[in-house]
């Protein structure tokens, strides 16, 4: 083999497949040779032909190879990309999947990230430079170093910036933010977890659960569906935090205001016996975290419909009597 590529044609003569040593399919795949034969040895990659002394791979090595880069690149493991590609290799091509993959995988928001220098970002928090501040947005992904220049940052969402600089700018210490941040990461986490459960078990399970991967032409279907699905989640939290904020902020500041309700009687608690079976059909709705929250809320919602139809009634008797009078 003089070249990259095989020049002996087989015995019909045609053209010869390529062929590669395996310096020269690592040059072409952007692999190392260790990698290579790691990958063979995993049975990642099938083993190279043999003709006379040399090792001959082909292009299905370099497809190959390419493949587990992109896969990698999405976050899968070895394993499993293993256990897909023996599935595939079994009878069906990975583009459908693939589609399926970055579907999942794309943007699930319409922000751009944006580069910030150190200097600007001091400027935003009130001019004084708070390095433990830095190294805590960093490690909330709120801010990424940018390779090879320390006095510059990414913003993946420049949006969730501003809302610190607003806080800050109220006079919400920046550690504060940062807790507030963590705690509300991870009652989002449990929104977002929750919802792909639901989207799981009614829309996707047919295309997850069955005894062998999604056909291509499944795959392309689930695909269609995630990008439907794609802003449900969040049109859904932003109607629901509307809802709660109108109901509970008006709650929050009628009890700061109202001089005649002492701390004691806006404080106090008590112990409610609730139906097991009630507490399960709750924990089911909303989950085991927020099912107090929810009956609570349930129960002033209850009170003050009573109380709105106490108002209209009295306002009704008033209108009949000086209609009579």
């Amino acid at each position: 083999m003089a070249d990259q590529r095989g020049e002996v044609g087989p015995a019909g003569g045609g053209p010869a497949p390529p062929a590669y040593r395996i310096e020269d399919l690592a040059h072409l795949s952007g692999a190392t040779v260790r990698t290579i034969r790691a990958y063979q040895d995993r049975g990642l990659l099938p083993r190279p032909e043999r003709r006379g002394r040399a090792n001959v791979y082909s292009d299905a090595h370099l497809v190959r190879l390419r493949q587990i880069a992109d896969l990698l690149d999405r976050g899968y493991t070895l394993a499993s990309i293993k256990e897909l590609l023996q599935a595939w290799d079994a009878g069906r091509g990975l583009g459908g999947v693939l589609g399926l993959v970055a579907e999942v995988d794309g943007p699930w928001t319409d922000e751009e990230a944006v580069r910030i220098s150190r200097a600007e970002l001091v400027e935003r928090f009130g001019g004084t430079p708070d390095d433990a501040a830095v190294a805590d947005a960093v490690d909330l992904g709120v801010l990424e170093p940018v390779s090879g220049d320390d006095d510059s940052f990414l913003v993946p969402s420049p949006q969730e910036l501003a809302v610190a600089v607003e806080l800050h700018a109220a006079g919400v210490p920046l550690s504060a933010i940062s807790g507030h941040l963590r705690e509300l990461r991870g009652q989002v986490e449990h929104i977002a977890a929750r919802f792909l459960e639901f989207t799981t078990e009614h829309v996707f399970a047919r295309y997850l659960d069955g005894p062998h991967r999604p056909t291509d032409a499944e795959a392309a279907e689930a695909a269609s569906l995630v990008r439907r699905l794609r802003p449900l989640a969040q049109q859904s939290v932003e109607a629901e935090l509307a809802r709660a904020m109108r109901l509970l902020a008006v709650r929050h500041l009628r009890q700061h205001l109202d001089p005649g309700e002492t701390p004691d009687l806006r404080n106090r608690t008590r112990s409610v016996t609730v139906p097991a079976e009630t507490m399960a059909a709750v924990e089911r709705l909303v989950g085991p975290e927020q099912a107090s929250s929810f009956i609570a809320l349930a129960a002033e919602r209850e009170v003050r419909a009573r109380a709105l139809d106490r108002l209209a009634a009295s306002n009704s008797t008033s209108a009949d009597l000086d209609e009579t009078s």
